[in-house]
């Protein structure tokens, strides 16, 4: 009976979450939008006029030619100047070749070699930020017009990516503005269940963050000011397994605003082998692990009011207490079964096997009826998928929460063993290169 108290308290309170979560977020999403529908034609001199778009770049020849070309294509507001940077972290494949074959004036190609490659992707985003920032004394731009924009190797921003970005950088005391991230390869189930995942839910919670202030930022579609940068040092980005979130807290503990924009995107490749995603998430959670050792800091900060601050905690720590909460409960519910089986004494919560029944169907209305609710919003909102597939990749979605815990276990293991060495997610090949586009001329500031 215990169980199914439990049971319906779970059908209640995490629907419920979400529900709470798509109401509140689209309220705050729709005020976001028309704020920025209202700025969109004015200049107050704040805004980035110099943009530059950083490619890390390690054995990407099946993807980085579509990419350098989809960022070379991207439209520039009026009196800006863009800049396309891959940083080529000594790849070994068939990358600088397509590359070499890319000729065009905005793009620019940072080789590096051993012994300083190769050493994560922050080692290789520091050494752009140093790139840019020589490039920008010597332009004479001020840093707080400067924007440096993150896309991966499989990365595509959408058309209006930098004028929104442009918008949003506006207020002067924002210094780094996050996209809303999708999944270009989602007609499979598993890039499906993740564009669920990141163009809708992680998107409620981020449009929901910039209401707290405590909006975080993602390894795609990050830009960042350079003046924000440079308060951060020689080296803004660490070697952290998730140096993108780091980057984040830092930079709100150095009083800088971050700044969600649903409305501009930029689509990956989610990753659609099941052994493969598990090491990824596993990586992104020691990665959260590793970042647990900013709380005393973001707890001592008096820049950071209440709300923001349970908020960002929550965000930190949720995922350890729900690998600890999972793992009681189901040594709970194995033992109940255990003590269900004939000889092995009395009944514990559990007093029959049609109770046990009862308990599998609540705790399984439970998990899918939070993920159903997100295919619909998702149809709603975005309206670029059918509702079957949706629907498909909702019943998938505890799976994948399951995955979720697994990589969580995995990741406390690796870090209690002082593993911390990673191999890159490796890429899907995709379509031929699209051609560059032809270069634009450039606006007199």
């Amino acid at each position: 009976m215990i169980l199914i108290i439990a049971g319906l308290v779970l059908l209640v309170t995490w629907p419920l979450y979400n529900l709470t979560l798509v109401w509140t977020s689209a309220r705050a999403g729709t005020a976001d939008r028309r704020r920025q529908h209202h700025d969109a034609g004015r200049t107050i001199g704040h805004e980035p006029r110099e943009f530059w778009i950083v490619i890390p770049c390690l054995n990407e020849e099946r993807v980085i030619g579509r990419t350098v070309a989809a960022a070379l294509a991207l439209p520039t507001p009026p009196g800006t100047r863009r800049f396309v940077l891959v940083v080529d972290d000594a790849s070994d494949d068939g990358t600088p070749a397509v590359l070499a074959a890319i000729r065009h004036p905005e793009l620019q190609i940072l080789r590096r070699e051993a012994p300083d490659a190769k050493r994560g992707k922050g080692e290789a985003l520091n050494a752009a930020y140093h790139f840019i920032r020589t490039c920008a004394t010597l332009y004479g731009t001020p840093p707080r017009q400067v924007a440096i924009g993150v896309i991966d190797g499989d990365g595509r921003g959408s058309p209006n990516i930098l004028s929104e970005v442009r918008v949003a950088m506006r207020d002067l005391r924002v210094g780094a503005v996050q996209c809303r991230v999708r999944i270009h390869n989602r007609d499979r189930v598993l890039g499906a269940v993740q564009d669920l995942e990141f163009g809708c839910i992680a998107n409620a919670s981020q449009v929901l963050r910039n209401r707290l202030g405590t909006v975080g930022l993602g390894g795609n579609g990050q830009f960042t000011r350079l003046s924000a940068l440079l308060e951060l040092g020689p080296t803004p980005w660490s070697s952290c397994l998730v140096e993108d979130l780091e980057l984040g807290l830092r930079l709100r503990l150095a009083r800088e605003r971050i700044r969600y924009v649903s409305a501009a995107t930029v689509a990956q490749q989610g990753v659609v082998d099941v052994r493969r995603l598990l090491r990824q998430r596993t990586r992104w959670a020691q990665g959260n692990l590793q970042c647990v050792r900013y709380v005393p800091r973001l707890i001592a900060s008096r820049d950071i009011g209440n709300a923001a601050l349970i908020e960002m905690l929550y965000y930190l720590l949720a995922p350890w207490l729900n690998a600890a909460g999972t793992g009681t409960v189901g040594a709970l519910w194995g033992y109940a079964i255990w003590r269900l089986l004939p000889g092995h004494g009395a009944p514990f919560l559990l007093t029959s096997w049609a109770e046990l029944a009862a308990v599998v169907v609540i705790w399984a209305a439970a998990m899918l009826a939070p993920p159903v609710t997100w295919a619909g919003v998702h149809r709603l909102q975005l309206r670029d998928e059918r509702i079957i597939p949706l629907l498909g990749a909702a019943v998938v979605y505890p799976g994948f929460l399951m995955l979720g815990l697994a990589s969580t276990v995995r990741a406390i293991a690796r870090q209690a063993t002082g593993r911390n060495a990673w191999a890159k997610t490796e890429r899907l090949a995709e379509a031929p290169t699209l051609a560059p586009p032809p270069a634009q001329p450039v606006p007199q500031t």
